[in-house]
């Protein structure tokens, strides 16, 4: 690393802990100087992926002031519900000494519930931070965590396969459901070289379906939550009807592809690459990953029709560190403006404005982008607009998608409420599925004893 960088990131981490809206915190001098663990999962840019770089940073930092401090990061093998139960049994038992946790957004209520992570001083959540996004770092009217990165589900679709199918208007911005199903079947009518049905997305009986049934629930009946801001189920079965009969009609076994109910993030990916859709619901990640294989001409990107579920990750520092004050400036750091825009360089959802709108914050670092990822693709292809080096989609796509995406239900339980819709949707995609009105009262019944008043 260069002097001219580090002095360069020494000038951002002041401002990090001192400007910007942070305010004021205890001094982190008297904690015991030591390494500060970071628990999180894959990073999903790759080999030395940006979050390893921004720690790198940040140690260089810490290096040159001689504090004695550095990060390091442990990333959690297995899906992100088997990282959640290693949290969990880390934290419980103390059998690890995480000082920085990277939680999902909705593990934040039931980890703070637990007491497993501290409250956090209101000024770290300051005005830049998206407010759909700041809402997921929030509970029982306290702070208990930061945005790190977000995310959101987006519709991606094959502009060469609309042409072939004599559609010439490929900006699908705006389009409803109905629109999107009508474009499907002119496509159909085509039927492009290994194409199969319209579209698919991850309904596999996992997180993925949940995500998939909320966003379907919440654009059937705007404004349901199915919880209260106390976590208590907070819905009735006419709700749940029309939700399941919105869920229905997105995954007609017409124009879905077939295996869809077996299909995660990556096979769901893998489907789309292989041309056997036109169109694919996928969080951001995949612009840059579909990028690998697809040029403009081939791959577009538009806010997916209706409400999109808000996903991503948060930095809380637990209750058992032995040292709060410098993993709070670690996390000033890691979650502000210069590294937000990094993380948005490299294929992350950002979670400030200023990464999407403002021209003056720039990403330090000299290559947010790895120059290729574990499973091998080719260095960065992502389409970047040329005057401020921002993925291409960022400020028209992906920033408004953010400001209107919807969380998923906020409580304590929210691994018992998952696991219960998961399972009481499943019928859906059976042989037999019940009607409408009979799914919904089982559903109904079911996250009753799930999620009790």
């Amino acid at each position: 690393m260069t002097r001219r960088l580090v002095a360069l990131l020494a000038l951002l981490l002041v401002a990090a802990c001192t400007g910007g809206g942070h305010g004021a915190d205890p001094a982190p001098s008297a904690d015991v100087p030591g390494d500060i663990v970071i628990a999180s999962g894959r990073d999903v840019t790759g080999n030395n992926g940006v979050r390893r770089q921004l720690i790198d940073a940040w140690n260089a930092e810490q290096e040159r002031r001689d504090t004695g401090y550095r990060a390091r990061l442990v990333e959690l093998p297995g899906s992100a519900d088997e990282q959640r139960s290693q949290l969990l049994g880390a934290l419980q038992s103390g059998s690890a000494a995480y000082d920085v946790v990277n939680l999902d957004v909705t593990w934040v209520p039931e980890f703070a519930a637990a007491g497993l992570i501290r409250p956090l001083p209101r000024a770290m959540l300051d005005a830049d931070v998206i407010p759909s996004v700041a809402g997921t770092a929030r509970w029982d009217d306290r702070v208990y965590a930061v945005p790190f990165n977000s995310d959101v589900g987006l519709l991606y679709y094959r502009p060469d396969h609309l042409r072939q199918a004599g559609i010439h208007h490929t900006d699908l911005r705006g389009i409803d459901w109905d629109q999107l199903r009508n474009l499907i079947n002119y496509v159909q009518a085509r039927r492009p070289h290994g194409y199969e049905k319209g579209w698919t997305t991850q309904l596999r009986a996992y997180e993925g379906r949940t995500v998939n049934a909320v966003e379907a629930f919440a654009s059937a009946v705007p404004g349901l939550t199915l919880t209260d801001d106390e976590g208590r189920y907070r819905a009735d079965v006419d709700d749940l009807a029309q939700g399941v009969a919105e869920l229905r009609r997105r995954t007609d076994d017409s124009y879905t592809l077939t295996d869809a109910d077996r299909s995660d993030e990556e096979k769901s990916l893998a489907d789309f690459a292989a041309g056997r859709t036109t169109f694919l619901r996928h969080w951001p990640y995949a612009y840059r990953v579909l990028h690998q294989t697809f040029d403009e001409r081939r791959l577009r990107v538009a806010p997916l029709p209706g409400r999109a579920v808000l996903g991503g990750q948060n930095l809380a520092v637990t209750e058992a560190s032995d040292q709060p004050g410098r993993a709070r400036e670690l996390i000033r750091f890691l979650t502000g403006r210069p590294s937000e825009r990094c993380l948005l360089d490299a294929g992350f959802a950002a979670t400030r404005t200023s990464a999407y709108r403002d021209d003056s914050v720039r990403c330090p670092l000299s290559a947010p982008v790895p120059s290729a990822s574990p499973t091998g693709e080719r260095a960065d292809d992502m389409p970047r607009d040329e005057r401020t080096g921002r993925p291409r989609y960022a400020e028209d796509i992906l920033l408004p998608a953010l400001q209107r995406a919807v969380p998923r239900p906020r409580t304590p339980l929210y691994g018992a409420f998952t696991q219960t819709f998961t399972a009481q949707l499943g019928p859906l995609f059976g042989a037999d599925p019940p009607t409408d009105a009979e799914l919904a009262r089982r559903l109904d019944e079911a996250l009753r004893e799930a999620l009790p008043d």
